[in-house]
């Protein structure tokens, strides 16, 4: 019964919405840093749309979260592991970078700086993340380094005072 649910829920090959969703609107499509490129996004998307609302935020966090898992499965099972166009990982991550801070282009900048180096160095617990199976590690390494980026951002905060 578990493996025909997952095989609905997961299917074979990755679907039209699968591949919108994990390369965020094709952007992780971007010829060269499109890990870079979907960070960039996430800040756009983040800053235009009004995501810097707790609750919008949270919940869109949430959503595409699990969209994500989904997609970058589906992604990962048809291209290979952790493939570089699935940017899904850091629009999310890169959206809990900011949870709950006040919106300011300098706070989005240094969160960018902060997360792309959180990103890429992986400290512990990030590169143990990327070892979950299918879209879980695919998600979960991005989450973490978020979260070190909101939380090192808000201790700045409030620190400053």
């Amino acid at each position: 019964m578990y493996a025909s649910f997952r095989r609905c829920w997961i299917g074979t090959l990755p679907t039209k919405a699968d591949r919108i969703i994990a390369t965020a609107g094709f952007v992780g499509h971007f010829p060269i840093a499109p890990g870079t490129a979907g960070t960039f996004a996430a800040a756009a998307i983040y800053w235009f749309l009004g995501l810097h609302a707790p609750l919008v935020s949270g919940g869109c966090i949430l959503v595409f979260f699990f969209l994500g898992i989904r997609a970058s499965t589906a992604m990962r099972r048809h291209v290979g592991p952790d493939p570089s166009r699935v940017v899904i990982d850091e629009v999310v991550g890169f959206w809990i970078a900011l949870f709950a801070l006040p919106k300011s282009l300098t706070l989005v900048a240094i969160a960018f700086v902060l997360f792309r180096i959180f990103d890429i160095w992986k400290p512990f617990p990030i590169r143990k993340l990327e070892t979950f199976p299918d879209g879980w590690g695919i998600m979960a390494d991005d989450v973490m380094a978020g979260i070190y980026t909101n939380v090192l951002l808000h201790l700045v905060l409030a620190l400053r005072g």
